[in-house]
């Protein structure tokens, strides 16, 4: 069975920052591309940021335009974990954060192109100003 359990949502003041993890069993981060989606209240859920270790993409990272620069996403495949730095959030962060494991993740060069195999539970995310 596979499972995917983020963590290190929370609230945080705007400019501050987070750090969610997210840990996965039953399958390998080698294995997959990786990313990170939010769904802020009334809105769609979006994907912010991914990982791809395909087709020679050898960890090539892609972000939405509205996170650039102030989030980082990373990996360590040995722990099975995803990781997604946020830097200097805005109360616009604010959201259901959820990871997910892909068959592919690329950008088109206005948003992320993903294929989700499966999705974590989510963490929330709430920045006040």
């Amino acid at each position: 069975e596979v499972q995917l359990v983020e963590s290190g949502g929370g609230l945080v003041q705007a400019g501050g920052s987070l750090r969610l993890s997210c840990a996965a069993s039953g399958l390998g981060f080698d294995e997959h591309d990786s990313g990170w989606f939010r769904q802020a209240p009334g809105k769609e859920r979006e994907g912010i940021s991914c990982i791809s270790y395909g087709d020679g993409r050898n960890g090539r990272r892609y972000s939405a335009d509205s996170v650039k620069g102030r989030f980082t996403i990373s990996s360590d495949n040995a722990k099975k974990t995803v990781y997604l730095q946020m830097n200097s959030l805005k109360p616009e962060d604010t959201g259901v954060y959820y990871c997910a494991a892909l068959f592919y993740c690329s950008h088109d060069g206005s948003q992320l192109i993903t294929d989700v195999d499966y999705w974590g539970q989510g963490t929330q995310v709430t920045v006040s100003s």
